[in-house]
């Protein structure tokens, strides 16, 4: 019993930090998700700005600006994006070995429980076979 109390206890550790990967995981794709929306949502600022400007009036080299500067939030978006992907494989990568872990910890449960229930079976007899052993010394000692 005391090898699976330790074996327990070391798939346990390794549950618990799948557990924590898992976490750090899905927060740092989610932190993607939001600089992903916060450059969408700058950029799209960015191009009222442009439009509101173009109306007013604008000279070809502001405009350059704009279009360039536009185009390098494009490219920061893009590279969020693939930033984004690749932390939600992680996440999904990360995810499977906890359920794997999980499922680890879940059949080393069911064998201590059967090793505690077989343990505690054995007990009973045990007991049983005692007070069996006590009640016939004593209907002896009485018919004595």
């Amino acid at each position: 019993m005391k090898q699976l109390n330790t074996l327990y206890k070391f798939e346990l550790d390794k549950e618990k930090k799948a557990s924590k990967e898992l976490q750090a995981a899905e927060l740092d794709y989610q932190q993607h998700k939001e600089r992903l929306k916060s450059v969408s949502d700058y950029r799209l600022e960015y191009m009222k700005r442009l439009n509101q400007r173009s109306l007013e009036g604008i000279d070809s080299a502001t405009y350059s600006h704009f279009h360039a500067f536009i185009a390098k939030l494009d490219n920061a978006a893009q590279q969020v994006k693939v930033a984004a992907h690749q932390a939600k494989s992680l996440v999904e990568t990360r995810r499977k070995q906890w359920l794997e872990q999980r499922r680890k910890v879940q059949a080393v449960e069911l064998l201590r429980d059967k090793k505690l229930t077989a343990q505690r079976l054995l007990a009973d007899r045990q007991e049983q076979k005692m007070f069996d052993e006590i009640a016939t010394q004593q209907f002896i000692r009485r018919r004595i």
